[in-house]
């Protein structure tokens, strides 16, 4: 029975990659959210356009330090709102969105790099599924032998055990993992409200 839920359960999976595979985006991507590799500073800041100048105004040791902390999630976002409100009051337009370009420049290549970690897990269930089907089809070989090899199937099942309660775990981690690139998504935004606020 647990091998034609597994069956079930990848045919499932299988579908919904056909279904991601034709609205143009990755098949094997594991997540229920819409793969976005990167965002646009323009997507989170409805601001002032940086130049070069703000960019290297961004650079400097205040803005990096306090664009340092503000961008780290353990710190509570009231909290981050409250040190944004402190800092407009005595910066101006430019140094506002040189510390929204200094959130950004720091968010977006980490938030990159779980996309992309996350896309490599998805190769990597789509395999561990695969190789399960081998186990599953290798077995009912097996059985229907005229001398079935008991050990042998015995050790094959223990085999397919093994990787099915791997895929499984891998597959209920997926919600946390799938989620941490919207909550990074959600901060920066809320930060690049605070900003703005103090542009107003």
């Amino acid at each position: 029975m647990k091998y034609l839920v597994l069956a079930l359960g990848l045919a499932a999976a299988g579908a919904a990659a056909t279904a991601r595979a034709q609205e143009g985006t990755d098949p094997d991507w594991p997540c229920v959210q819409r793969k976005q590799p990167h965002l646009s500073l323009g997507q989170m800041w409805s601001g002032p356009e940086p130049d070069e100048a703000v960019g290297e105004l961004a650079r400097t040791p205040k803005i990096a330090a306090l664009a340092d902390r503000l961008e780290q999630r353990r710190l509570p976002l009231d909290e981050a709102e409250a040190e944004i409100a402190a800092f407009a009051e005595d910066a101006d337009e430019r140094q506002l969105t040189a510390l929204m370009v200094a959130i950004f420049d720091r968010v977006e290549p980490h938030r990159a790099a779980l996309i992309a970690g996350i896309a490599r897990y998805g190769h990597k269930q789509v395999d561990l599924a695969e190789r399960i089907d081998r186990h599953r089809q290798k077995m009912e070989e097996m059985e229907k032998a005229e001398a079935p090899d008991f050990d042998a199937i015995d050790a094959e099942e223990e085999q397919l055990d093994w990787d099915m309660r791997i895929f499984q775990d891998r597959q209920q981690a997926l919600t946390y993992v799938c989620e941490t690139p919207v909550i990074l998504e959600q901060r920066v935004f809320a930060l690049a409200r605070a900003i703005a606020t103090g542009l107003e």
